[in-house]
Order: structure tokens, then C-alpha cells, then sequence
């Protein structure tokens, strides 16, 4: 049997519903995407707050530590937010290479 016929026969069609505890494990996925969200805000406020005390301090390594800061939190709230989507495309590009 050449091998080629046996890769072809293999499909994926991921579902999280197919396996008990599916919809428990989409829930924690939520509930830690929630959460990291909430760090990402807290540590924007930190660093706002970090920016604002540097610059008006002229302590010009305070300041740029909370510009990093914001970026970071930025950056990662954006990742967070389009986690699923960047997923989603990469898993589409995938099943359309043949």
C-alpha cells in the first residue's frame, strides 16, 4: 500500500464538544484569557502611572520604564484580543495546503 493513499485519508475536523469536559476546558480558556486581560490593564496603569511620575520627576530611566510598560500591556491586550482570530487564520492556511 504506497503511503501516499494512507496520508490522504487522514482529516481533522477539531470540535471541543467531541470530548467530555470540552466545554469546561472553553470556559477555563475564557476565564484565563479574563484574567490576563485584567493583568494587561493593571500593569498599563502601573506603567502610566510609572511614565507620568518619570517625566515629571525628569528621572528619564522612570520614564522610559513606564513607556515599556505601557507598550507591553498595550502589545499584550492586542495579542490577547486577537488570539483567536491569528488561530484561526494560521489553522485555515494550514488545511489549505495540499
Amino acid at each position: 500500500m504506497p503511503w501516499g493513499s494512507v496520508l490522504a485519508s487522514v482529516t481533522l475536523n477539531p470540535n471541543p464538544a467531541q470530548l467530555p469536559g470540552g466545554g469546561t476546558l472553553q470556559q477555563l480558556v475564557n476565564g484565563i484569557g479574563g484574567w490576563a486581560l485584567i493583568l494587561a490593564l493593571v500593569g498599563l496603569v502601573i506603567g502610566a502611572a510609572t511614565w507620568a511620575i518619570g517625566a515629571h520627576s525628569q528621572n528619564y530611566h522612570q520614564s522610559l520604564a513606564g513607556r515599556r510598560a505601557v507598550l507591553v500591556a498595550g502589545l499584550a491586550a492586542l495579542l490577547i484580543g486577537a488570539a483567536p482570530t491569528l488561530i484561526n487564520f494560521f489553522f485555515g492556511a494550514g488545511t489549505g495546503l495540499h
